[in-house]
């Protein structure tokens, strides 16, 4: 697929205990139907072409013979198809007998890889009939041709060897060390399992935590097929519960009993920037049987849907997420504020979303720390810019919070400040908003002196990636409670107390939410109106957290992040404005890293922040030369 992408299947097959032909036939239709699909890489159960419940049969010659001419079979029909298919089978080798999954592309069999642990308890004896799998390499004649016979070995694509596979089966991910991790640690980025877990209760939860686990620490993706109904149920009952996970995260999954196939869009190309990031996961070199093949094509997503708000959870995760970023931000004020002995917090309030939250945050601090909310100082600063709503709301979250409300007007002395630098006033330019900032800025800090307080800055993660606050002004505070809580997660925090809070909070947090953002640096319009609105200049935040999303998180190039928002975002802008704002993303971006390389301490809360000290790290002079010709290009 395009992109890094790469689509997957799990599937249990109408099946016949001990009829390969008859699973073969079975098998070969679900791949037919898969590659009209475009799925490209295909898992089907353990032993699903025997079945797994054959007991003593697998000692039987005639149904190991009949299972591998079934094997060249299927092997056939991937012949003319871009697609890796994993099928397990019963082998003999040199004696023993081996439980195999067979990697099936491009017409022939790639390899065979025998499973290492084998269960002997409760209702599982496979090593009655099974050895577990020998070390080293070796060859196995099927029909004319030899394959890789081998626990350790990998199919990757030839034009792309990212796509690494690798296969362990059904009991090797229980197992205390299984063989995946070591497949991973030496290059496989997709993890196969063909499994046979019959179905208990309970087991499922447990199955889903093996597998979210197993694809975290390892950083890759997992595919389970588990075998279904068709199999024997004189002892055990299966449901066919397959799995695909990616870095811990479930991308599909068929219920059990439900008969479906879970197919999924994997990113390898994320995968990779994980590992590259995480110093913990490291490769080893060693001997592995790797074979090359053609398997992934060029193909649009068609399952996969990424999320407009990734930074904002859904449903009922919504309301878990919010109570824990405000006891986040509010604990790690509460801590500051106890070692500076502090006597007051200090903050702005403009009556926006940002302070808004700040404030929420402060207060949600002294109730920890037991302290007189009297002594939390709001101050609101009108200027050139304030307008009537915003100092209404302003006025009234201060008083709904019951904290000490000061106000002290901007307009007279930053006047002043104007003839002192021989500034026109009619001149709307840079001086005239930034000398607005900077003067708030001075007032909070030195009342802030005054009390034997701290300053709580305002400003959130949005505004930092793209410099959209000024140098030294609301750039800066004591702690910046909000530093990594972007714009669009700002409107869920703040809409979150609200519902909690209620009554005279609500109706003013729910004003607030339905107000413009902007910094109200310029005068309103005739009719008093706001007349500086953010998204207009800069574009909107949901986009540009989108696009700060895929940039730091998943490492996309400007390419991959507008086929993403393409799919994301197509039916609300065209293609030109996602690039426009794209382009403009990475100008500020890169533009603005010198303020982000001084900005106060502040409460790391998701997996994305700007801070230099802990996370992003970059020159102040770098060039975003490549990244932004690649996305005018585009």
């Amino acid at each position: 697929m395009k992109h890094g992408f790469v689509k997957v299947a799990a599937a249990s097959p109408e099946m016949k205990v001990a009829d390969p032909a008859f699973n073969a036939k079975k098998i070969i239709g679900i791949i037919e139907a898969q590659a009209a699909k475009g799925t490209e890489i295909l898992v089907f159960p353990e032993l699903c072409i025997s079945g797994y419940t054959c007991g003593d049969l697998f000692l039987q010659q005639t149904l190991r013979d009949g299972c591998l001419a079934a094997l060249q079979e299927i092997a056939k029909a991937t012949q003319e198809l871009k697609m890796l298919v994993f099928v397990g089978l019963p082998v003999a080798f040199e004696g023993k007998i081996y439980n195999c999954a067979a990697a099936v592309v491009g017409g022939k069999v790639s390899g065979v890889i025998p499973k290492t642990y084998l269960p002997n308890y409760g209702e599982f004896y496979e090593a009655r009939y099974f050895s577990s799998a020998p070390e080293g390499s070796h060859l196995l004649r099927i029909g004319d041709s030899y394959a890789y016979f081998d626990r350790d070995f990998i199919v990757y694509d030839n034009h792309r060897p990212e796509f690494a596979v690798a296969c362990e089966i059904c009991e090797d991910l229980w197992a205390p060390e299984s063989p995946s991790v070591r497949h991973c640690r030496h290059g496989a980025t997709i993890v196969v399992n063909l499994s046979a877990s019959n179905e208990t209760i309970g087991k499922r939860e447990y199955r889903k935590t093996l597998l979210a686990a197993q694809s975290g620490k390892n950083l890759c993706a997992y595919v389970y097929a588990d075998a279904g109904v068709g199999e024997s149920t004189s002892d055990m009952v299966f449901a066919g519960n397959h799995l695909i996970y990616e870095n811990g995260v479930c991308l599909a999954e068929s219920l059990p009993f439900s008969g479906g196939i879970a197919e999924a869009e994997i990113d390898v190309g994320f995968l990779l920037n994980e590992r590259r990031k995480t110093n913990t996961f490291s490769s080893v070199e060693g001997d592995y049987a790797a074979d090359p093949q053609v398997f992934i094509g060029d193909g649009d997503l068609t399952l996969r849907k990424f999320p407009q708000l990734p930074f904002v959870p859904q449903g009922k995760e919504l309301e878990r997420r919010c109570g824990l970023i405000l006891s986040m931000q509010s604990t790690a004020l509460a801590k500051r504020l106890r070692h500076a002995r502090s006597k007051t917090a200090v903050l702005g309030i403009s009556g926006g979303l940002d302070s808004a939250l700040a404030l929420l945050v402060t207060c949600r601090a002294f109730d920890l720390l037991g302290k007189d909310r009297e002594n939390i100082i709001a101050v609101t600063m009108p200027g050139f810019g304030t307008s009537t709503k915003t100092r209404n709301n302003a006025m009234s979250i201060m008083q709904a919070a019951g904290v000490t409300v000061k106000t002290v007007s901007i307009g007279g002395t930053v006047s002043r400040h104007f003839r002192d630098i021989d500034h026109d006033p009619e001149v709307r330019n840079t001086t005239y908003e930034n000398a607005q900032a900077r003067y708030r800025t001075m007032v909070l800090m030195d009342i802030a002196n005054e009390t034997e307080g701290l300053v709580v800055g305002t400003g959130d993660m949005s505004e930092l990636a793209l410099g959209w606050c000024t140098y030294n002004g609301d750039h800066m505070s004591m702690y910046a409670v909000n530093a990594s809580v972007p714009k669009t997660l700002v409107k869920s925090l703040v809409a979150y107390e609200a519902k909690r809070l209620g009554g005279r909070m609500e109706v003013v947090l729910k004003s607030i939410l339905s107000t413009e953002i902007s910094p109200e640096l310029l005068p309103p319009d005739e009719k008093g109106n706001i007349a500086q609105r953010t998204e207009d200049i800069v574009g909107p935040y949901e986009l540009h957290d989108f696009y700060l999303w895929c940039f730091i998180r998943r490492g996309c190039s400007p390419a991959k992040t507008l086929y993403l928002a393409e799919g994301a975002f197509g039916e609300k802008y065209d293609r030109a404005t996602l690039k426009k704002w794209l382009v403009n993303f990475y100008r500020r971006f890169f533009a603005q890293q010198f303020k982000r390389d001084c900005v106060p301490d502040g409460v790391k809360v998701g997996s994305v922040s700007l801070s230099p000290r802990a996370d992003w790290r970059m020159p102040s002079d770098a060039s975003g030369a490549l990244w932004i010709k690649e996305a005018e290009e585009l």
